[in-house]
């Protein structure tokens, strides 16, 4: 620990920590075209069975811009964190405009309301994953979203397009969709444009060919910042629920501000590595210190 001076860089936790991001390393700006409408271009399947390893969905990401991993989760434990999530949501208004959904109810600042998602944000195959893409990452918009009865299908959009950085750059963001049902077609599952993360340039319009990523209750789909994707229309008569999990590169402002939904008193009892994804870490060589040390120190007055 420093205890003057500049802060020393953050001690890396993941065996992928330290490396070059792998698929932002080869994304390149005008590479291969999106499908166009009507498209029979072929399209690998993106889901991993388990078990599966790092190394495939980096290369499944690479691939198509986006994996499914199914029934990753206990479901004894994603019946539990559906009950704490249910709770959270009770007396929260839906959107207040069509993108967070007019019949959509948004869970926001959860790593300040309940502990039942803290493990998700760690889950050790997922979080290796981000990291291998991303290198040095932080939390950035983790979000509970329920999609209720009614609601339209959500504009077609990329999670990295808030940032002005020009083109070519690596990849920014990496969002993953825990799932609290099981996401279909008709209840709006995440519709996806497979390997739009291959054309920079490409715009994704109202024409533009879409996948819904189906998968039961306790899966996860982990897909890049840069792949055009948006929440589906639930023409059903039941909500579903899912965790937004969104990782973002460590020079970035996150687009929550961790460190107020998480201040010191509360961070002081989480384990490390999620204070340090919460904002409790340094940027190497020194992004981030606290009056010339490590960030960290301030948990430890």
């Amino acid at each position: 620990m420093v205890q003057s001076g500049r802060p020393a860089p953050l001690e890396r936790s993941s065996r992928r920590m330290g490396s070059p991001p792998v698929v932002g390393a080869r994304r390149r700006p005008y590479p291969d075209p999106m499908p166009e409408a009507g498209s029979t271009a072929p399209l690998r399947d993106a889901t991993l069975r388990s078990p599966t390893t790092v190394d495939a969905v980096v290369d499944m990401l690479d691939a198509e811009g986006y994996a499914i991993l199914p029934g990753l989760l206990d479901p004894h434990d994603a019946i539990a964190i559906r009950g704490e999530l249910a709770r959270l949501l009770d007396g929260v208004p839906t959107g207040r405009n069509s993108f967070e959904g007019f019949h959509t109810r948004r869970l926001y600042a959860l790593f300040g309301k309940t502990r039942a998602v803290d493990d998700l944000a760690l889950h050790p195959l997922v979080l290796d994953a981000v990291e291998a893409v991303l290198g040095s990452c932080l939390l950035s918009a983790p979000t509970g979203i329920e999609i209720g009865p009614g609601e339209q299908a959500q504009v077609l959009h990329r999670d990295e397009g808030i940032y002005p950085v020009a083109y070519p750059h690596p990849e920014l963001v990496v969002n993953v969709m825990w799932t609290f049902d099981e996401f279909t077609e008709a209840n709006g599952a995440t519709r996806i444009v497979p390997r739009s993360h291959r054309n920079a340039m490409a715009q994704a319009g109202r024409d533009t060919p879409t996948i819904a990523a189906t998968m039961p209750a306790g899966s996860a789909l982990v897909y890049l910042g840069s792949i055009w994707h948006g929440g589906g229309a639930n023409t059903t008569e039941q909500a579903r629920l899912g965790v937004a999990m969104e990782y973002v590169a460590a020079w970035l402002r996150p687009q929550e501000t961790q460190l107020l939904v998480v201040p010191p008193h509360v961070a002081r009892g989480l384990p490390v590595r999620l204070q340090e994804l919460l904002g409790y870490s340094i940027y190497p060589p020194f992004v981030g210190y606290v009056d010339g040390r490590h960030p960290r120190s301030v948990l430890e007055r």
